[in-house]
């Protein structure tokens, strides 16, 4: 069996030196960009946004009709049974949640998944409730509306 391919390699090949004359071994005052055009220039990189000359996103946007475009889509804000113990108010609802600050008021809907522990009775009111966080609150002496 042949050991060549296990010895190390004791040469090296220098790379190319590009734009640096005849004698660099590539090219002379192309090097190796072609001829005219955007990339054969100094700073021939077109930024990531850049659309090849059409009207940008950025400047379309605007022009799109309608205002729900600057609607805000939140999806459902999620909360856990300890955040229900950590409540002042015995009665739960989207806007005391608000007014305690768990979610923020942007949020349209909630729901109350069973994460934690719940030992006190409240009464939850028209808020979506997960059947296991059901279960719990009803065990802990509340009810859900």
């Amino acid at each position: 069996m042949s050991i060549l391919h296990t010895l190390p390699s004791i040469t090296t090949k220098a790379s190319k030196r590009l734009g640096r004359g005849h004698g660099s071994g590539k090219g002379a005052h192309t090097i190796g960009r072609g001829t005219k055009g955007h990339k054969a220039r100094k700073d021939g990189q077109s930024r990531d946004w850049f659309e090849g000359g059409q009207l940008p996103l950025i400047k379309r946007l605007p022009m799109m009709r309608g205002k729900s475009r600057f609607n805000v889509v939140r999806p459902t804000a999620e909360i856990t049974l300890s955040d229900l113990q950590k409540m002042k108010n015995e009665v739960v609802t989207l806007e005391t949640l608000k007014l305690e600050k768990l979610i923020a008021p942007e949020f349209k809907q909630a729901k109350i998944i069973a994460t934690g522990s719940l030992s006190r009775a409240v009464t939850v009111q028209g808020l979506r409730v997960s059947q296991a966080a059901k279960e719990l609150i009803i065990k802990a002496g509340g009810q859900v509306q």
